[in-house]
């Protein structure tokens, strides 16, 4: 689903972000990437998502050689991953529903689908019935659980989440942690950005933990009881 083989990103001002990244994320996966500021996170996103291009390597996902991609295959590939930021990015002149909408209404899905589809988005986050409200009326929480509804109402097959959970509270951010399992379990892949160092220590996600441009380490926790 997700392949780089021998990635490195060099940026024109000299900053060498990544260096020979070589993982590989199968299909219904869900990933935490950790690691520092700094440390390379932002830019693997980026290149999953094709908004950099790597200086080496080869980046494959869902199928595409993103090296190779151009023009309107650059957007059919978009269509296949879904976003969601730290800061919500919701407009703050739209409705809940209609922010939903917007990301249908995008891509030319027929307006007497939209509905329908917009309505299980925000039923799967939990708040179909606040489709009315204006984010100013919503909760950070609610407002992230609108950003995800927003991302999953294309149904694409993988979500990448950047620092999801770093404006909310400790309660919240499991909330919204829940709200992504869910999606995963409907076999979404997830890729979580993340400095949440519970969410390793609590759940059974394998973790990528990059430092420097570098992966550190691979590997999936149990569980702690303690």
């Amino acid at each position: 689903m997700i392949q780089f083989q021998g990635v490195t990103k060099i940026y024109p001002n000299g900053v060498n972000a990544l260096n020979d990244i070589n993982f590989q994320i199968s299909k219904g996966e869900f990933v935490l990437i950790m690691g520092e500021s700094g440390a390379g996170k932002s830019t693997l996103n980026k290149l999953i998502t094709k908004e950099e291009r790597p200086t080496s390597g080869e980046v494959y996902v869902n199928g595409f050689n993103l090296s190779n991609l151009k023009g309107k295959k650059i957007s059919l590939f978009r269509r296949s991953i879904g976003m969601v930021f730290q800061e919500f990015r919701l407009l703050s002149k739209m409705t809940v529903y209609e922010n939903v909408a917007f990301a249908q209404e995008a891509i030319g899905v027929p307006i007497e689908r939209i509905e329908d589809n917009v309505y299980l988005a925000l039923k799967k986050v939990g708040l179909r019935d606040k489709a009315s409200y204006f984010p100013k009326e919503l909760s950070g929480g609610e407002q992230q659980r609108v950003a995800i509804a927003r991302a999953i109402v294309n149904n694409p097959a993988i979500i990448v989440a950047d620092e999801p959970t770093g404006n909310l509270d400790t309660k919240t951010a499991w909330e919204i942690m829940s709200v992504f399992e869910e999606i995963n379990r409907h076999g979404t892949t997830v890729i979580m950005t993340t400095h949440n160092k519970e969410f390793v220590k609590q759940t059974k996600k394998r973790v990528l933990l990059i430092d420097n441009g570098s992966i550190l380490r691979d590997y999936k926790r149990k569980v702690l009881t303690s």
